[in-house]
């Protein structure tokens, strides 16, 4: 890359200016994402790095947006897919119809990943049969996964991928009692109860099955989900989390922060921001509170922070105290993304200087109460040397 008059002058002086860009970009590479937006600043070289196609592989990039669905009865078809950018703004930063994978009858997106997305593809046959699809819908990279014989009936499938670890990635199968094939009057009092774990590697490009009968737990359909230091953390029933590592033989079950008197069956949301996880307490009356999750083998969580209805929400507060839900953090950032009021209006706030922001109207069909929407947060890689 071309150095101005300036920067070259500049050589003479500044010993970072005599790094080849290689190097430089290794560097910038490793640091916060705080302080790698700093480096656009430096001057027009250094930003330049950020896109030059050889290098924006390896740097970090900044938060593109949500995946979500919406549902309306009166609209054929009655669901429908979107992408929405974090600025609120201009068109869809992806296309949320996914048009460069193959054709089939029908796609679901359940999970996304560090760049990468996870597709149930439906095949027009009778009974019906899928495919699973890993995808980067930035490079349009996308790999096939088999499917299991209890797939078509599942309705939990969640990725797991680390590229900073390694360049394969996981799948994880959640088959509850109806779809393994146990008779009813065999079945758990428990609805939904998990009874085999299948976990797929696309290192070895295998399915290996996990029994469950050490703990009766459900999952959720829309229950959220953390891959982090190659563990799979997600919310089921009454206020619990689960953490698997992938060989499917290290388990914690981990109660997460809630009132005792707030009793709800469907899973809790838990998110990752920083490398941190975070569980939310949005119960009505009592404001909206932020846990870090501090060690998970002693189950301890502190208290990050805590703010009023009235705080959050200021002129906004009677559309919004008792219907809304956060939906995502920020990656990077002490911000967190809520949904609130009927017309399901996407909002930004800084929880450092407690900042409400309004982004976008998303329209009465993106519901978010009781998890009938999960929002799927995209943060776009370059990279296709995952596998």
């Amino acid at each position: 890359m071309a150095r101005g008059p300036m920067e070259r002058a500049l050589m003479n002086y500044d010993p970072m200016a005599k790094l080849t860009d290689d190097i430089l970009v290794d560097i910038i590479s490793r640091l916060p994402y705080k302080s790698t937006c700093c480096c656009k600043c430096v001057s027009t070289h250094w930003r330049d790095l950020f896109w030059h196609p050889d290098h924006r592989k390896k740097l970090p990039c900044p938060l593109a947006g949500f995946f979500h669905e919406g549902y309306n009865k009166n609209r054929f078809p009655s669901s429908a897919r979107y992408f929405t950018n974090v600025s609120g703004e201009g068109e869809p930063l992806i296309n949320p119809a996914l048009s460069f994978l193959p054709r089939y009858d029908s796609l679901d997106i359940l999970d996304g990943c560090n760049g990468l997305l996870l597709c149930r593809c439906w095949k027009p046959t009778d009974p019906k049969t899928l495919d699973y699809v890993v995808c980067n819908p930035i490079t349009e990279k996308w790999v096939l996964v088999p499917a299991t014989e209890w797939s078509s009936k599942v309705d939990v499938a969640r990725l797991g991928f680390e590229p900073s670890v390694a360049s394969h990635f996981y799948v994880f199968e959640f088959i509850d009692e109806e779809a393994w094939g146990i008779p009813e009057s065999e079945q758990s009092d428990f609805f939904g109860c998990i009874e085999q774990l299948a976990i797929y590697s696309s290192k070895t490009g295998v399915w290996r099955h996990h029994s469950l009968k050490f703990f009766e737990f459900e999952v959720p359909k829309n229950s959220t989900s953390i891959f982090l230091n190659g563990i799979l953390h997600f919310s089921i029933s009454y206020h619990m989390m689960v953490a698997i590592d992938v060989e499917g033989s290290d388990w914690t079950v981990v109660g997460i922060p809630m009132p005792a008197k707030y009793e709800v069956e469907h899973g809790d949301a838990i998110f990752l921001s920083q490398r941190q996880l975070y569980a939310t307490d949005c119960t009505a009356g009592s404001g909206l509170s932020v846990w870090a999750l501090e060690d998970l083998d002693r189950e301890k969580w502190t208290l990050k922070h805590n703010v009023s209805h009235l705080q959050l929400f200021g002129p906004w507060y009677s559309a919004a105290a008792n219907r809304f839900s956060v939906v995502s953090f920020h990656p990077e950032r002490n911000m967190i993304f809520i949904v609130f009021g009927h017309d399901n209006i996407l909002m930004s706030y800084e929880m450092d200087c407690r900042k409400a922001c309004l982004i976008c109207k998303l329209g009465q069909d993106c519901q978010v109460q009781y998890g009938k929407t999960r929002y799927i947060t995209y943060v776009p890689s370059f990279s296709d040397s995952w596998h």
